[in-house]
């Protein structure tokens, strides 16, 4: 066996052992696009880890558990009732998930967003997060992807 066909073997065994994990994590995923298109908050304590913290542009501290993420999804909710997450890609690798989402919506709420009225309009767009997992089997800890958005940030066209 030259060493390259040994290369592709261990490559392969890594890959086939890791599978399972990977499949779970990707099957945890999936129930995770349920709880976020349903603000699902039982279903959401299964899936994430009580102490977990999220970032948000919506609170000056950190939100913790499910009671906090699906809190953004409830106020998101408030200016786009129909907006949904629909996971495109993912990605699992050891205890971490990329997932891209497409996400969509109608601003028809009863809230403003970013201190604009809900006109009417729909939007759609991609996101990118990576969804890292505790030994229990529960998000940890959500990194979204900036993007265009950051950019726009720092130069001040958006806030």
């Amino acid at each position: 066996m030259t060493i390259q066909e040994r290369m592709d073997y261990a490559v392969q065994a890594a890959v086939e052992m890791d599978f399972p994990a990977a499949q779970d994590l990707k099957g945890k995923m999936r129930l995770f696009e349920k709880c976020i298109n349903t603000n699902d908050l039982a279903l959401g304590r299964e899936l994430i880890a009580a102490d977990a913290p999220f970032d948000t542009p919506v609170s000056p501290e950190p939100l913790h558990g499910a009671e906090g993420y699906l809190s953004v999804v409830a106020l998101m909710r408030k200016s786009f009732p129909d907006v949904q997450w629909k996971l495109v890609d993912m990605v699992a690798d050891g205890r971490t998930v990329a997932v891209q989402w497409e996400c969509s919506g109608t601003f028809s709420g009863s809230e403003p967003f970013a201190g604009v009225k809900p006109n009417g309009r729909k939007f759609a767009t991609t996101v990118m997060n990576f969804y890292t997992f505790d030994a229990d089997g529960k998000i940890c800890k959500d990194v979204a992807a900036v993007g265009i958005a950051g950019i726009l940030r720092g130069i001040g066209a958006i806030k």
